[in-house]
């Protein structure tokens, strides 16, 4: 198929494709690197036994929270994601609204591809958070469901980083 178009073409598309491969290549390198320091630092390595959590997310967080001290509880956490619903109150009366999707699209993004990663693999499990989102999906559907994982695991997540603990799974 190259062989019909132009030389001038064919040089430039060889050279792009070159670039590509290099490119693709540090981008490997980067990953490797983010990985390495990802193992390194205790809070990552503590965040990352929680299901949906690999490297790249919990090295994006520990670097963006640290310790997670800087939020009072989860909720407020998974708020500055953007992982829950807008609150309209008047009168002592709440009322929520829709995921305001406000607040830090990168890390919102990277757990919710874990959630759907937990959702995908929950079905055989029986573990008590695979049982809770296999229900939830079928309840309000697979959409709602991954907003709902990443939202439990960015809470779980600020109450690992905060209080120091470790992540047990539920039975």
């Amino acid at each position: 198929m190259a062989e019909g178009l132009p030389v001038l073409a064919r040089e430039a598309i060889a050279d792009l494709r070159a670039h590509l491969t290099y490119l693709d290549e540090r981008i490997t390198r980067y990953e490797r690197q983010l990985v390495s320091l990802a193992r390194q630092r205790e809070a990552a390595v503590r965040i990352q036994r929680l299901p949906g959590v690999g490297p790249l997310t919990a090295s994006a967080i520990t670097a963006s929270i640290s310790d997670g001290h800087e939020f009072a509880n989860g909720r407020q956490f998974a708020a500055w994601l953007g992982l829950v619903p807008r609150q309209y109150s008047t009168g002592g009366k709440a009322r929520l609204g829709r995921i305001t999707k406000r607040g830090d699209p990168y890390l919102r993004t990277l757990l919710m591809l874990g959630a759907r990663a937990v959702l995908q693999n929950a079905a055989p499990k029986t573990d008590r958070l695979s049982r809770w989102a296999m229900a939830l999906r079928a309840r309000r559907g697979y959409h709602r469901a991954i907003i709902a994982v990443a939202a439990k695991n960015a809470r779980i997540i600020w109450a690992l980083l905060a209080k120091n603990r470790e992540f047990v799974l539920p039975a």
